[in-house]
């Protein structure tokens, strides 16, 4: 059975070959993406077995993350293939400074159509870790009220639940999308979020002052995701900082899913929080040195071996 599961929305990606608008570019190259399902491969390239809930269309994009999916080694058996419904897409142009812009084709998708009576409870009890996100959240009614079933299932099961709030304006309200977050923080035990989305939801701007304020709304950890600063991780007893690491940045698409996935590894690991931030940084790091955002995610061999190096430099500095 699969250690990590998740729930949300699939979608074929076409990422932008050359930099520059939308408009302007001639040439994709096809991938996979939304955010779940790029933390669920990630976990299974970190070594984890892991498990995706989801409706997709029955079409050939589909059929594309089925095959994917498999190949990643990913639990497909809760998968529903939807008839007269299709798989969305999305596509990236990349910026100069290799920061992406999206534009997305997803409304009444088959994902947005998922449904708390398309859980399998028992499913959700035997994992280690549930992750959710606010934007399977925000794409539907009904894929919100499924995400507060699965957490509330994972709660009485002992289950662990991670939440990115992945908070995206251009699908909810900002009154709404602060309300749901914070009400879902509240019932999770790890929130992985940005320095901009703590500022959104808190109105502080130190992050530290954010992490500790977010604290207070019930999760065991908070961790802020700060890009070329590194992160931040808050307990009740402890805040740690780790530097980011350094790559030639080709583009971010995913970064924040790869780190999510690095760091509920290190969760199942038993890992210190020092030592998790480090590795979720290098993860995220990695994930940047290609285009899309499934392909170049990193495998375990990867990021132990930059980790290990870090860890000897650290060696040899104090010695």
């Amino acid at each position: 059975m699969p250690e990590v599961i998740s729930l949300g929305e699939p979608m074929v990606e076409f990422c932008a070959t050359s930099r520059g608008p939308l408009k302007s570019i001639e040439f994709f190259e096809r991938g996979w993406g939304g955010d779940v399902s790029n933390v669920i491969v990630a976990v299974s390239r970190l070594g984890h077995r892991s498990g995706i809930m989801c409706r997709i269309g029955n079409d050939e994009f589909g059929e594309c993350f089925l095959e994917m999916w498999k190949s990643e080694g990913v639990d497909t058996s809760h998968v529903i293939v939807e008839s007269n419904a299709f798989t969305a897409v999305y596509f990236i142009s990349i910026r100069e400074d290799g920061g992406h812009e999206f534009t997305y084709y997803r409304a009444n998708s088959a994902a947005s159509h998922f449904s708390p009576e398309d859980l399998d409870l028992n499913y959700i009890s035997e994992a280690r870790i549930l992750h959710v996100s606010g934007i399977t959240q925000a794409i539907s009614s009904s894929c919100r009220e499924a995400t507060f079933k699965a957490i509330e299932a994972a709660r009485e099961s002992n289950v662990l639940v991670s939440y990115d709030p992945n908070i995206r304006l251009k699908l909810w309200s900002l009154n709404l999308a602060k309300a749901i977050v914070s009400y879902t923080i509240g019932m999770v035990d790890f929130v992985l979020l940005t320095g901009d989305e703590a500022k959104l939801i808190t109105g502080i701007d130190n992050v530290r002052d954010a992490a500790l304020k977010i604290l207070e709304f019930g999760p065991k950890v908070v961790v802020l995701k700060l890009g070329g600063e590194g992160c931040l991780v808050a307990t009740s007893s402890d805040v740690v900082r780790a530097p980011a690491y350094r790559v030639e940045i080709i583009d971010t698409t995913g970064a924040g899913d790869a780190f999510d996935a690095a760091f509920i590894v290190g969760i199942l690991e038993n890992m210190s929080l020092q030592r998790i931030a480090y590795f979720a940084n290098i993860a995220a790091a990695l994930k940047c040195r290609g285009r899309g955002a499934v392909k170049p995610l990193p495998y375990r061999w990867e990021v132990d071996k930059v980790l290990n190096k870090l860890e000897e430099s650290y060696k040899n500095f104090k010695s």
